[in-house]
């Protein structure tokens, strides 16, 4: 959906409900234009991973082990809950990267039920490869705002997400 389709989109629901105290079109169109951003940062993405031999999930799961508190370390179950994924599929995702030698599992000594994931210097520089090329196509992406104006952007919707946790205490 180009911006025109957007905007044209916005215009004609706004028009459906003119005159309803209940319709905000501000919302509307801010939420569209949200999903419409986030989908193309999406598809950016995917395209971006076309080897067969480390796709993006295997990114997203180094990109999950890599952003813990230090040590860069995680449980399976931790690494499963940071990814939104299943225990079962993260087991998959991890036996793919131990595979290519991208991190390592290790048993915990101290309790032998706990399997310790580290990434290898190998899984550093996959993972450092692709975070640069995604920051690229994320400035690309928002290269019409200043930084001053992305600044602005970020604490109106940080302003946003701290109102989820109020409405949750």
């Amino acid at each position: 959906m180009a911006r025109d389709e957007i905007d044209d989109h916005v215009h004609r629901w706004s028009r459906l409900w003119e005159g309803n105290p209940e319709v905000a079109p501000e919302i509307e169109g801010a939420l569209v234009r949200m999903k419409y951003i986030q989908r193309r940062s999406q598809r950016g993405d995917v395209a971006a991973f076309t080897d067969p031999d480390f796709t993006r999930e295997d990114y997203l799961t180094l990109h999950a082990l890599m952003v813990q508190p230090a040590p860069v370390q995680a449980t399976p179950a931790q690494l499963a809950e940071a990814a939104n994924v299943t225990r079962a599929a993260m087991t998959a995702r991890l036996d793919r990267l131990d595979r290519a030698g991208l991190i390592t599992r290790e048993v915990e000594p101290l309790d032998r039920r706990r399997v310790i994931v580290r990434p290898t210097a190998a899984g550093r520089a996959k993972w450092e490869e692709h975070i640069y090329a995604g920051m690229a196509r994320d400035r690309e992406l928002l290269k019409a705002l200043s930084v001053d104006e992305l600044k602005q952007l970020n604490a109106m919707l940080r302003k946003v997400m701290l109102s989820f946790e109020q409405e949750n205490q």
